[in-house]
């Protein structure tokens, strides 16, 4: 991977975390849990719960990260191919497609904020099931549907990421490595959610009040990222957390 891949892969993560926290995503947490499951909601959120609604919860929150995270990592995949596809073709301008990407990363983090809303990015986009496959297996396939119909507010954070993929050089596998990262960061704190249910709606009943602000901090970081990438800051960075940090080396 190429200077700078270390720092991208942490906003990747990064930026699944922050999709977590989202307000399209973590008021909805008790919903999708209780859906996949088949669990019903006062089973689930016992502070004991028995060893049976123990195994369903890890089973079938694990068929669900994988299958949204089969559609991202395919994505980026496909994001990383394009850019090194045309590589040859476009080698006098891959400076102005990483410009490009800055700028649609740096958008994005407007319309997260709020400050602008482009029409692009509005609009309800989930896919709604009316009933679940059975077993894990439809888990999966309800994980791969979640994914493919991606709800608007976190179409910016995800956009941001593919367009960072498809921004650099480092080709397929690059847009694999970011895009794992950034479903690893989304599908952690998903699985702890499930695991301490009991726990997290404890904490989403005193952090919902916050949530307009974490999607403010999340946009700003965006517009960070778009400037990091405009004036091509990551080989930067890089080099000088090594000077400083030779740990790290």
């Amino acid at each position: 991977m190429p200077t700078g891949a270390e720092i991208t892969l942490w906003i990747a993560f990064s930026a699944g975390v922050l999709s977590f926290f989202s307000p399209c995503v973590l008021p909805l947490i008790p919903s999708y849990l209780t859906y996949i499951t088949g669990i019903s909601f006062g089973q689930l959120k016992e502070s004991q719960p028995d060893a049976k609604v123990r195994f369903a919860v890890v089973f079938h929150s694990l068929a669900f990260i994988v299958g949204f995270s089969i559609v991202f990592i395919a994505l980026g995949g496909l994001a990383g191919w394009a850019s090194h596809s045309f590589q040859s073709y476009l080698r006098d301008w891959l400076g102005v497609i990483q410009k490009v990407g800055g700028v649609l990363i740096f958008l994005f983090g407007i319309h997260m904020t709020g400050l602008l809303h482009f029409g692009m990015l509005l609009g309800e986009k989930r896919v709604h099931l009316a009933r679940k496959p059975t077993g894990v297996l439809g888990t999966l396939l309800v994980g791969i549907a979640f994914a493919a119909g991606w709800t608007p507010c976190i179409g910016p954070i995800l956009g941001a990421i593919l367009a960072l993929a498809a921004s650099t050089t480092g080709g397929v596998s690059e847009g694999i490595y970011l895009l794992s990262a950034y479903s690893a960061g989304l599908g952690i704190p998903f699985f702890i959610s499930g695991l301490m249910f009991h726990g997290f709606l404890s904490f989403f009943n005193r952090f919902k009040r916050h949530i307009r602000i974490m999607e403010i901090i999340t946009g700003v970081l965006l517009m960070v990222v778009g400037i990091m990438l405009f004036f091509n800051m990551f080989a930067f960075m890089t080099g000088y957390l090594y000077e400083w940090l030779p740990m790290l080396g």
